[in-house]
């Protein structure tokens, strides 16, 4: 296979970005933007989020059994960067955003246009990022969106030029 050739083909699906955040019982947390997200399933309805297998929030996330899924909304690029690096939790703020824990226990992001509560039904281990299947259990729309819902989307192209991420 061409590498260069599937590296381009693959950069060409179109990735929205999240920011998933998890509290663990240990009171460990985290919050980490992640682009590889798809609905799976309107009844139940169902998520799957692939989240690199050696990272903390990883972890997390196994250990918590639930996790936020904060969906980031047109414009909010310095608080998708803002979650590139692992999170620093200070009192209700993580690495500098207000959060509020939603009714799974997993943070969720006061700034978020939409969050989505899951609880984590199974985990798929292939790969250098694992496929967590998730149900959908409780959402949170502060605002709905003017206009199409998925226009509202801060997508991996609006990041610039220079900043890709699968392939």
């Amino acid at each position: 296979m061409d590498e260069n050739a599937k590296k381009t083909a693959l950069r060409m699906i179109p990735y929205g970005l999240y920011v998933l955040t998890a509290e663990a019982g240990d009171g460990s947390i985290t919050a980490s933007t992640v682009n590889f997200v798809t609905q799976t399933s309107f009844k139940p309805p169902l998520i799957a989020v692939g989240i690199k297998a050696d990272s903390a929030g990883y972890g997390v996330v196994r250990k918590a059994g639930r996790f936020a899924l904060n969906i980031l909304g047109k414009g909010q690029q310095g608080l998708a960067f803002g979650f590139f690096k692992p999170a620093v939790r200070e009192g209700q703020k993580l690495s500098g955003e207000p959060f509020h824990k939603g009714g799974n226990g997993a943070p969720i992001l006061d700034n978020a246009p939409a969050a989505l509560e899951c609880t984590v039904l199974q985990v798929v281990e292939q790969g250098d990022h694992h496929v967590v299947v998730a149900e959908v259990t409780e959402v949170a729309l502060p605002k709905p969106p003017a206009g199409r819902p998925d226009a509202a989307v801060l997508e991996m192209k609006d990041l610039g030029e220079k900043v890709f991420y699968g392939g």
